[in-house]
């Protein structure tokens, strides 16, 4: 014999008295997919992204010879200096994002700046 106050039992497929028979039979079953259909599709939806102001950080006039070390199928349109490495990043704008790569010559080295070294490591 089950005791009805412990037994856990499905009650959303039941047939005659479950909620999904309860939902069907007294119409609300529209709503509640309407619902359910607007919160799924909402998932599907991102909000977009600021427009950073990066401008600011890139170069307005390029060095004779960096244009002229630079492989050509890099755009030079926004070129900046890294502060990290001393090298020239630029901006290419790719099918799905957009991002900073380094400036490479057209043998493929990176193209930097040399940077002043320090007197306290020369000796």
């Amino acid at each position: 014999m089950i005791d009805k106050e412990k037994a856990v039992l499905p009650v959303m497929w039941d047939g005659k008295h479950g909620l999904l028979s309860k939902l069907v039979q007294g119409g609300l079953w529209r709503p509640v997919a309407l619902v359910t259909a607007m919160t799924a599709l909402t998932a599907c939806v991102t909000a977009p992204l600021p427009e950073p102001a990066e401008d600011a950080f890139f170069l307005e006039e390029l060095p004779d010879e960096l244009v002229a070390l630079a492989a050509p199928y890099q755009s030079l349109e926004a070129v900046r200096l890294s502060p990290d490495d001393g090298c020239y990043l630029y901006r290419h704008e790719g099918p799905v994002e957009t991002t900073l790569l380094p400036l490479r010559t057209s043998e493929g080295r990176p193209i930097c700046v040399q940077r002043p070294s320090d007197p306290s490591t020369t000796g």
